[in-house]
């Protein structure tokens, strides 16, 4: 439905979570700042919520109408206190439902709200998809709470399993009325705690059911051109068509060139170090001012070649061919 702003369209979000539902708003980059408390609040509850950023050009209203990357920092950063939320990116608009789709099973399994940028090319693209089978959809496991605790005799809403993910109690189920809110939780049972030794705890148990998602997702694998060899171009969301065609034509060259395009950003996939490893450069064109490489650089610490262009329209074949062979020469 139609809220009257942002923050009361994510807030309607957060309440269909609550309520046991699958949850999603959706935004460009002004309204992911405007949205931006509620996400921390959502990620302090631990429920899930996919909200998707068609990014445009900014800051403020800037560009309207046309596309940009730069809300990728936003998006992982632009929280208050220690709030990691996973972060996905659909690479062009066939990509668009798998991606939907991945991002939803992630919130749901591991009851964690999931940004899903994607961006104004994308958004106003088209190109011919089949609708899939929903039989043959993969299956999503949300993990219900239906009793309480066996050996205390009480339900324990922040109490976690083996991949740090606690179960989504749905209101009105018999026996498990718990506390809920923004305020710091005791370990396990929710109630409210100012406890600096159970905040430490805390922190570092929502930071690592984050980063344990890693283990869930496909390994990083090369899509286009060399396993190996002398460059790598590695992009994310709407460069991926550019990318696609300068690689293809330049290993047909016979150069020994390769392309890796990331579906998950937040938490990288576990191979993404050992996969950019097997290339002398790595080249990263962005619609933006190298916030990927800035994060790849410092998350994998091998050295990284930023190629950036902020024109409000995609990056052009002739230019990022021309950027390429430079390195190649080299």
């Amino acid at each position: 439905f139609q809220a009257e702003d942002e923050i009361a369209a994510i807030g309607a979000a957060i309440g269909a979570a609550y309520g046991g539902s699958l949850a999603v708003t959706g935004t460009s980059g002004p309204g992911l700042a405007l949205k931006s408390e509620s996400i921390g609040l959502a990620f302090m509850l631990e429920l899930p919520l996919v909200v998707l950023n068609i990014q445009r050009g900014g800051p403020s209203t800037g560009l309207p109408t046309k596309t940009e990357q730069a809300d990728l920092f936003m998006a992982m950063y632009g929280r208050s206190g220690e709030s990691p939320v996973p972060v996905l990116a659909a690479a062009h608009p066939a990509d668009a439902f798998e991606t939907a789709f991945e991002a939803c099973r992630i919130a749901i399994e591991h009851m964690t709200p999931v940004i899903l940028l994607s961006d104004g090319y994308i958004n106003n693209g088209a190109v011919p998809w089949r609708i899939p089978n929903p039989d043959e959809l993969p299956e999503i496991h949300p993990n219900f709470a239906t009793e309480k605790d066996a050996e205390t005799g009480e339900f324990l809403p922040y109490k976690r399993d083996n991949n740090g993910v606690r179960k989504w109690a749905i209101p009105g189920t018999p026996g498990l009325m718990h506390h809920l809110g923004g305020l710091e939780k005791e370990h396990e049972t929710g109630r409210v705690s100012y406890d600096p030794e159970n905040h430490h705890i805390m922190v570092n148990a929502r930071q690592q059911k984050v980063q344990a998602i890693a283990e869930s997702l496909p390994g990083l694998e090369i899509i286009l051109g060399s396993a190996e060899g002398d460059v790598l171009v590695l992009g994310w969301g709407s460069t991926y068509g550019v990318i696609q065609s300068v690689v293809n034509h330049m290993y047909a060259q016979g150069h020994k060139i390769g392309h890796v395009h990331l579906r998950h950003i937040v938490p990288l996939p576990a191979n993404t170090k050992e996969v950019l490893s097997r290339f002398r450069k790595i080249i990263i064109p962005e619609i933006n001012n190298g916030q990927l490489a800035r994060y790849i650089q410092a998350e994998t610490l091998l050295p990284v070649i930023s190629y950036t262009l902020i024109k409000g329209r995609p990056i052009f074949e002739e230019e990022l061919m021309t950027f390429i062979a430079k390195h190649l020469d080299s």
